[in-house]
């Protein structure tokens, strides 16, 4: 049923990952599909909030997450699952949903998380996004 399941993955906050990537990984394992990490990084290269940061801060903390997540890979996939790390740049929502256009990904799997509390209690703003504009079907893991 599924090929190409794409996990979303914020390095920093494990609730996006913790109880998603179990079943992302089971998902893989029961369709023999890939699986196809994605972390997005925030475009901060907008004039007014570029100004503020160094010239190349974009390339070093690309290639600082693009570390993070080798190291998440080696450390929670395991072995016997194909696994493709890819980092996107921009509003995280509209970076997975372009990236699983791209990707060809069957299944996007997603944790609901959130910091805003009850605002986004059902479901937290990015994963709201990627359900309502994702062409392909969306799993979010509570």
């Amino acid at each position: 049923m599924y090929q190409k399941i794409m996990l979303t993955v914020d390095l920093n906050e494990e609730a996006s990952w913790a109880k998603a990537l179990p079943t992302a990984l089971a998902l893989c394992r029961s369709f023999g599909a890939s699986l196809h990490v994605v972390t997005a990084l925030p475009d901060y290269r907008m004039p007014l909030v570029g100004s503020y940061f160094p010239k190349d801060f974009a390339k070093k903390a690309h290639a600082a997450i693009t570390e993070a997540q080798h190291e998440f890979i080696r450390e929670h996939v395991p072995d016997d699952i194909t696994v493709q790390s890819v980092i996107v740049d921009g509003s995280p929502w509209e970076a997975i949903v372009k990236a699983a256009k791209k990707l060809e990904v069957d299944l996007i799997v997603m944790a609901s998380h959130n910091k805003r509390k009850f605002a986004d209690y059902v479901l937290g703003p990015n994963a709201e996004h990627v359900v309502h504009h994702s062409k392909v079907s969306v799993m979010i893991v509570r």
